[in-house]
């Protein structure tokens, strides 16, 4: 007679801040989306930006959409935890939903750019994990930017133009995938969450699970 399986040991963390980098049409967003449908453990952190919708996205889901004056109040009011202009647009992360989420030890997954990356290394290094996604190649980003045919010509070449000065900062981030295999890059980002939530520092519940352990005395 086989024992009875015990329960899985639950020892209590804070949760880590995901930070996933690119240049446009890298593949991050791809990348992201995937996470979050294959790990309920992650939240996605919605910026706010003052940038037009998409035909594609959906208020609230992809992001809050603002105008500029409305943008601007969150940002004076330090309602924000870091903010950028990106391309002309202003992008930020809202800061309340993102410290309730870290106190209940839930992920958090920001698809941001590097200059929202480097604020919030700043402002909690230690809870920051980031990963930059490379393109292959310069003619690849490009002709990745062309089949989503979601912008202008005129706004794919100001991406392409921008996307050099991001790559620049690649050695900023924790962790660096190029992306020339879409499952394959997803399987290391999906590697690097695992052994970041077992990290020591991060599971503030084990304290209390070894000196249990170390208490429990064995019966005969």
């Amino acid at each position: 007679m086989n024992p009875a399986k015990s329960s899985p040991v639950q020892i209590a963390r804070r949760g880590l801040m995901l930070v996933i980098s690119s240049p446009s049409g890298a593949g991050k967003s791809t990348i992201a989306r995937t996470l979050l449908e294959k790990d309920r453990q992650i939240g996605l952190s919605v910026s706010v930006t003052t940038r037009q919708r998409r035909p594609s996205e959906i208020e609230d889901v992809h992001y809050h959409f603002k105008s500029v004056r409305e943008f601007e109040r969150m940002r004076d009011s330090d309602a924000l935890l870091e903010w950028a202009e990106v391309h002309g647009n202003f992008y930020g992360t809202p800061r309340e939903p993102v410290e309730q989420a870290m106190a209940e030890g839930r992920d958090m997954l920001f698809d941001i750019d590097w200059q929202g990356a480097q604020q919030l290394q700043e402002k909690m290094s230690a809870d920051v994990v980031s990963i930059f996604v490379l393109p292959p190649t310069m003619t690849e980003l490009q002709s990745r930017l062309h089949r989503r045919a979601e912008d202008s010509e005129e706004v794919i070449q100001t991406r392409l133009a921008n996307s050099r000065a991001e790559i620049a900062h690649w050695r900023e981030y924790d962790y660096v995938i190029v992306n020339d295999d879409l499952n394959a890059a997803f399987d290391a980002v999906q590697s690097i969450v695992k052994a970041e939530r077992l990290r020591r520092d991060r599971r503030h519940g084990m304290f209390d699970f070894v000196r249990e352990l170390l208490e429990e005395t064995p019966s005969l």
